[in-house]
């Protein structure tokens, strides 16, 4: 370790690892590992060097030693006498003109060339080595070797030789396994080929840093000056070797790669088998309604540049002290999260800690609730950016609009004052920038903007894909009721829906229609504001359309509701209730009298009409209709009938108005005013400018009308376990062109215009400025209005290999790419109030997996395109 590495890091750092011993017997017995960041592993130098990129500041921090035995004994009595002593010693001493740098290619050449790095590092080497053996098999065809290397335990003593300020160490029988034993002797047996070590780990620097040779407290000591340090070593394993090697290639690293990722092999880590080239492939339990948590997780955590940070040395940048944050803690949590899902031979496991701190900081989440995954990405990004902000202190900057200025002038001041208060890792590759145009609608006045974005939440272009049932009913010919479906768009206007169902009909042009909404045989509401918004028709509700002229001044609305006795006479107890029934009829006529009641309600009823039928003969032999028999079982036992006194005695009821009564009721029909009588003036209009009737009707004229056309309307949209309807597609473009579409601000989010000195509804566009590399698009699925909730199950087809954003940029800048590729989908599947979130993963270059909680398994990659897609993760790819 060089001389930038403080004293407190190192002093740090090799507490955490000189009790790695007593923390690893502890995991054991408690069936779990210590960090892997806590653990230090002995590799192959030359194995670690091509994973590292040639300008990484990693190689200055190695501590070059050169091996030396100290053992007196050799010859052809070496091994007796090394089975006699039970140790391994030899001492390590620097090199101070041994250079390690990205350029030296010389350097760990040699077999006999070691690395010891900490456990971060090892797993960025592993995932490195990875990748390019995939890579080279999908570009060179090359085939699967068969290795397997292992990783295992070492125990070593160290110890300071104060003379030669050197370090001496020794493996002994009695804190290792034989096997282990007989591996250390081979490893560092100097009596073929100079050993070297270069340490990354700091482990030596502290011993030789301290003057006293006092270890730090709570470090493992055997005696006074000796350390017990566990080494993990890997890539050193002569157990298995590969077909046609040679046996003294046991042990040797070979042409600078450890083969260790066939899928047909198994590696033997920590004392557990896992399949290897398993890398990231690890499910994480459902803790209950967890899966949204899960899909997103999954998708950070095979996110390219975010897996590389989160392995390396991440905690370097916590920021503790923004009070935005969360004191490092979700960036902890997260990273752990993250190297537990990428270790090697790592099981599916339950998330529990990361999700307890989840709760802790966002309490929205807390319990077992259903939650979107979007809104939980949205709040780990924005965290994890706070976390690991390296801004300390943020600066003031007022925000200033163009005035004219060069969009680029005026886009690169916000972007400059964005970094100056945000730079973490997070605004490296997930932040971009849009353009924001406000255009005042009274006096022209244009306001520009620049803001910084995480995601894209883009709109579902609607199509004509909402099929809505209506009845259409005529109030001036003798037209029956019909009932049309037709087609609109599903985030349509009242308009369209009136357009549709004026072709539909054949309206004319002198005619007009008015659409109401009928509940429980009454009108409950009015459907006449153009613009009002088709959401806020719900697919159980019952619309009828009313096709009226136009020209008819100021007439008001007459409603007429009928309403029939509900159950006939028992035991000659006369029926006590009126119930509502039938679809309310209108007209717009001006109505005098009581007579023009009963005329405009008999030519409403004119199409409801029914053929005579053959009457029934009574006792004296003369034919007399069957609602006349029906009507006099009424009329001798209910008193509310009028009636008089015939030449006879016998009373009789006066049957007016063609057998209905007319009373003035109100817009429920709930209760009954007074009678409307045959020559009586109707009195004034109402204020609302509508008169609602309540017709009383008797059995004699129930038997001379049709009244199934009269019986309940159908639903909007009917719902049912076979209906299925047809798909939607729209293109991921055109969800793209729908969010960059101009539009008025809402009247809940107007505009302060600065020249009219008053809030308007100004004209929005949006225009992207500046893509990040990392391009998160959430596809907004989820609507939600006044009166429901709902999913748009809309088919996107969105690229898979080529999305190419060139044309909807508004920056011209020809040296950055804007080609994108799709490596992660958040999927939701099911309804709005009950569903369940997996992931799609691109893994090891072309291959798909599906992250289903626990489960993952691979998917083609035809299968990657569905109507569930809900969150997708794009990478840019640099132009060729």
């Amino acid at each position: 370790m060089d001389g930038d590495l403080r004293n407190g890091d190192v002093a740090a750092a090799i507490s955490s690892n000189s009790v790695q011993y007593e923390a690893r017997e502890e995991a054991e017995a408690g069936g779990s590992l210590p960090d892997e960041d806590q653990m230090v592993y002995l590799v192959p130098f030359r194995w670690w060097k091509d994973a590292q990129d040639s300008s990484s500041t990693c190689f200055r921090q190695g501590v070059p030693y050169v091996a030396t035995t100290l053992s007196s004994y050799g010859g052809p009595l070496k091994l007796l006498n090394i089975f006699f002593n039970s140790d391994v010693a030899f001492s390590l001493k620097k090199e101070e003109g041994l250079l390690c740098n990205g350029k030296n290619d010389e350097v760990g050449v040699s077999s006999r060339d070691y690395a010891l790095i900490p456990g971060g590092m090892w797993l960025q080497a592993l995932k490195w080595h990875s990748e390019l053996r995939n890579s080279e098999k999908e570009t060179k065809g090359l085939p699967d070797l068969e290795y397997m290397s292992d990783v295992y335990p070492l125990q070593l003593r160290l110890s300071v030789i104060q003379e030669t300020v050197a370090l001496s160490v020794k493996v002994s029988k009695k804190d290792n396994s034989c096997e282990c034993f007989r591996r250390a002797c081979k490893i560092f047996n100097m009596e073929v080929e100079p050993v070297r070590f270069w340490d990354f780990s700091g482990q030596t620097t502290l011993l030789l840093l301290n003057e006293n040779n006092k270890f730090v407290k709570g470090a493992r000591k055997q005696t006074e000056n000796e350390l017990l340090l566990e080494l993990q070593v890997y890539g050193l394993s002569d157990s298995i070797r590969p077909r046609g090697a040679k046996q003294d290639e046991l042990g040797q690293y070979t042409n600078g790669f450890v083969n260790c990722f066939s899928m047909n092999n198994s590696v033997l880590i920590h004392g557990n088998s896992y399949e290897s080239g398993t890398l990231g492939l690890t499910g994480l339990q459902n803790l209950g309604n967890t899966c949204f948590m899960n899909s997103a997780l999954q998708c950070l955590v095979h996110t390219p540049k975010l897996v590389d940070y989160f392995l390396g040395d991440y905690r370097r940048e916590i920021n503790t002290a923004n009070p935005l944050g969360m004191n490092g803690e979700i960036a902890s949590c997260f990273g752990d999260l993250l190297k537990k899902l990428w270790a090697p031979g790592a099981t599916p496991f339950a998330p529990r800690t990361f999700k307890t701190k989840l709760a802790h900081f966002a309490p929205q989440f807390s319990g077992f609730n259903q939650h979107d995954s979007q809104e939980f990405l949205a709040f780990l990004l924005d965290g994890l950016h706070e976390d690991l902000n390296r801004v300390k202190y943020k600066p003031y900057f007022e925000a200033k609009d163009s005035d004219g200025r060069p969009d680029d002038e005026v886009a690169d001041e916000y972007w400059r004052n964005h970094l100056a208060r945000n730079n973490s890792i997070i605004v490296d590759i997930c932040q971009g920038q849009y353009r924001s145009t406000l255009v005042c609608p009274i006096c022209r006045r244009v306001s520009v903007t620049f803001d910084p974005f995480m995601y894209l939440s883009l709109p579902l272009p609607s199509t004509s894909s909402r099929s809505m049932t209506l009845t259409v009913v005529s109030t001036e010919d003798s037209l029956s009721p019909s009932t049309y479906t037709v087609s609109v768009p599903k985030n349509g206007k009242l308009d369209d829906l009136t357009r549709s169902l004026r072709i539909a009909c054949s309206l004319g042009d002198n005619e007009t229609l008015l659409i109401a909404e009928v509940y429980n045989n009454c009108i409950i509401r009015y459907l006449e504001e153009a613009t009002d918004a088709l959401s806020l028709i719900r697919d159980d509700d019952r619309l009828v359309a009313y096709r009226m002229p136009k020209d008819v001044g100021e007439a008001p609305l007459v409603v007429f509701m009928h309403q029939q006795i509900e159950e006939k006479c028992i035991s000659g107890v006369p029926p006590t209730n009126w119930r509502l029934f039938g679809v309310p009829l209108v007209v717009r006529k001006n109505l005098l009298t009581g007579t023009d009641v009963q005329e405009i309600y008999e030519k409403l009823l004119a199409p409801f009409l029914v053929p005579d039928e053959v009457g029934v003969k009574d006792k004296d032999g003369l034919e007399s209709d069957k609602s006349e028999v029906a009507f006099d079982s009424y009329k001798t036992c209910d008193s509310r009938f009028p009636q008089s006194a015939s030449a006879s005695g016998e009373a009789i009821v006066d049957i007016s108005h063609s057998g209905f009564r007319f009373y003035i009721t109100n817009e429920k029909g709930a209760d009954q005013g007074p009678e409307i009588l045959k020559d009586e003036m109707l009195n004034s209009i109402p204020l609302t400018g509508r008169r609602y009737v309540r017709v009383s009707w008797y059995p004699k004229n129930m038997k001379n009308y049709n009244l199934k056309n009269l019986s309940p309307l159908p639903v909007v949209s009917p719902r049912g376990f076979f209906n299925k309807r047809p798909e939607e597609f729209v293109s991921l473009y055109k969800c793209l062109e729908a969010f960059l579409k101009e539009e008025p601000l809402g009247p809940d989010d107007m505009w302060y215009c600065p020249v009219c000195k008053k809030h308007c509804q100004a004209a929005k566009k949006l225009d992207l400025w500046r893509f990040p590399e990392i391009l998160v698009i959430h596809l907004k699925r989820f609507s939600f209005s006044r009166y429901f909730r709902s999913k748009l199950d809309t088919y996107v087809d969105f690229p898979i290999h080529d999305l190419d954003l060139s044309p909807y940029i508004a920056r011209k800048d020809e040296l950055t790419s804007h080609q994108y590729m799709l490596y992660a989908v958040s999927n939701h599947y099911g309804t709005l109030g009950g569903g369940h979130y997996t992931a799609f993963v691109r893994h090891d270059g072309s291959q798909w997996y599906d992250f289903d909680d626990s489960r993952v398994s691979p998917i083609s990659e035809d299968k990657i395109k569905t109507s569930a897609a809900y969150v997708l993760f794009y990478r840019r790819v640099q132009k060729s």
